[in-house]
């Protein structure tokens, strides 16, 4: 075993989960997992959905790699309970963590700081009624898309494209979050930027293009089909990657993050501004993912990237010395 891999003491791998992006987050643990045994670390896979979180600080685990997707994942409360427990783990905290999975309250963060954001209505539970629905192409205009705040993956999210569609699209999202994100549609070229580090040391990888079929990109063009292009190096001009590298690292930041996340974003085709849609702060690891893409382009493997979180974990609030 080498002497960054020993360091790392024993780690869990958490994977699976409660959540609608269970199957992916079991693709990413298991790659994560791979990786790691592959570097010597004494790493094993850790399912919250069979075992208790308890039994981390019973079984002695030194460090948490966080691969769980969706709620009770990366919404701030397997968070909490490991800084409860102590156990250092990979990520942003309980409160970036939190704000970053609801879409409302990190636009609201974005907006306070002057970060440009598609402009939105939410619909809480008890606005529901259909003449408030029908109000909604009025204020935004359409198409529009409609969206559970709190679920990630492209999961009940609908692309309206007239009136009569609204309220399918409402009942789909409330499936999944008894509020619903009503969003102005943007027009262009999807995008997405992850980035490392913390506070000032925080720094942008290298921006992809996503090009899916029909501008389509689900769900099921995510994870498991092949006909969705990835472009890295993106194709925009070095000044326009730089922008979009430069409103990344601020969203970050402005929301708290540390450790790693990724940004996506949109490219308006009609006057080429940029909008963020949201951060991620728990991203996919599996073979379609496009964190490990885009350090690739970066000059570093799926394995590096796996140590270098992994050596980045941390907690909220560190122990002071002597407690």
């Amino acid at each position: 075993m080498n002497a960054v891999a020993k360091s790392m003491g024993k780690v869990a791998v958490l994977m699976g989960g409660s959540s609608a992006e269970r199957e992916v987050s079991l693709m990413s643990g298991n790659g994560v997992l791979k990786a790691l045994l592959s570097q010597g670390v004494d790493a094993s896979a850790f399912d919250p959905a069979h075992e208790d979180l308890s039994d981390l600080k019973a079984e002695r685990f030194q460090r948490v790699f966080i691969a769980l997707h969706g709620r009770h994942g990366e919404d701030g409360t397997v968070q909490g309970a490991l800084e409860l427990l102590g156990i250092p783990y990979t990520g942003s905290g309980v409160m970036a963590s939190a704000i970053c999975m609801d879409k409302v309250m990190t636009k609201r963060v974005w907006l306070a700081e002057g970060l440009p954001t598609p402009r939105w209505v939410r619909l809480s539970g008890d606005e529901l009624q259909r003449e408030r629905i029908r109000e909604v192409p009025d204020q935004l205009g359409l198409p529009l898309v409609v969206k559970p705040p709190r679920e990630g993956s492209s999961i009940g999210i609908t692309k309206v494209l007239g009136y009569s569609q609204m309220q399918d699209a409402v009942t789909l999202a409330t499936q999944y979050d008894p509020d619903v994100l009503c969003e102005e549609f943007i027009e262009g070229t999807e995008l997405t930027c992850p980035v490392l580090g913390s506070g000032a040391q925080a720094r942008a990888l290298p921006v992809i293009r996503i090009a899916a079929p029909d501008g389509n990109y689900d769900y099921q063009h995510k994870y498991f089909s092949d006909d969705t292009g990835y472009h890295c190096p993106s194709g925009l001009p070095a000044e326009e990657e730089a922008e979009v590298q430069r409103i990344v690292v601020a969203a970050y930041r402005a929301l708290g993050c540390r450790g790693w996340g990724r940004a996506d974003l949109m490219r308006r085709a009609r006057d080429g501004k940029f909008f963020l849609l949201e951060m991620n702060t728990s991203p996919g690891m599996t073979g379609h993912s496009l964190v490990p893409m885009s350090a690739r382009a970066a000059g570093i493997s799926y394995e590096q990237l796996c140590l270098q979180l992994l050596a980045d974990a941390a907690l909220d609030a560190a122990p002071r010395a002597g407690a």
